[in-house]
């Protein structure tokens, strides 16, 4: 299946290298490019794409709002930040108003398009880096010295096996990863995390991954 995407960023240089670097990659197909957030948002809603690789600082509606916008609608397209961390703070917004995850420029071709991937099959993906920084911005409070516990977790009534399953996913994996690190089929995992977003009330998995933090599943530096 080939995953169809939106290249959104205000430099030409930039939409024309990654579409060039694309073009060799027989699973992923550059649908449309945008140079503004504006842009982005309607040719979404025309094209349905299956990723948008959003960047965040743009003239007029910049990547956030525009984020905002495109996973409000009706279309399921997923929004994968494509930014510069240690400059772009903006990203902590842009993953409050929804994106599946985010990638950093400097990252290699191959992680890049990992990334497109994983964020397409319906994971969230975190750039390496992301430590207490995040998710203090995240859940908007300083984040306290993890405590390992189960009473959070027990009182939501996940089992242990969801446990484990939300551990993982903390730390990033994906649902083969996970599947295959506990030895057990891509239909289970996809069931145990079904279950962790409606017993967790969780829009996705990047709040999935806030949670595992915050009850001290998983420690930052992790």
């Amino acid at each position: 299946m080939t995953v169809r995407v939106l290249l959104v960023d205000d430099q030409p240089l930039v939409r024309s290298g990654l579409r060039v670097l694309i073009a060799d990659t027989e699973d992923i197909e550059v649908v449309g490019e945008a140079g503004s957030g504006a842009e982005a948002v309607e040719l979404t809603a025309r094209l349905r794409p299956d990723v948008v690789v959003m960047d965040i600082r743009m003239p007029g509606m910049d990547g956030i709002e525009a984020t905002r916008r495109i996973v409000e609608g009706a279309g399921g397209s997923r929004v994968l930040v494509l930014t510069t961390f240690d400059e772009d703070d903006y990203v902590y917004a842009a993953l409050r108003a929804g994106a599946g995850g985010f990638a950093v420029k400097d990252m290699q071709l191959e992680e890049i398009l990992a990334a497109v991937r994983v964020v397409a099959a319906g994971d969230a993906l975190i750039a390496p880096g992301v430590t207490r920084r995040l998710i203090a911005e995240f859940v908007g409070r300083p984040v306290p010295v993890p405590t390992p516990g189960r009473a959070p977790v027990a009182a939501a009534g996940v089992t242990e096996r969801e446990r484990e399953v939300l551990t993982l996913v903390g730390l990033g994996r994906t649902n083969q990863e996970i599947a295959e690190e506990l030895v057990i089929s891509m239909a289970t995992v996809k069931s145990h995390v079904a279950r962790l977003f409606t017993k967790l009330d969780a829009r996705d998995r990047v709040q999935l991954v806030i949670l595992a933090y915050e009850w001290g599943l998983v420690a930052p530096g992790r």
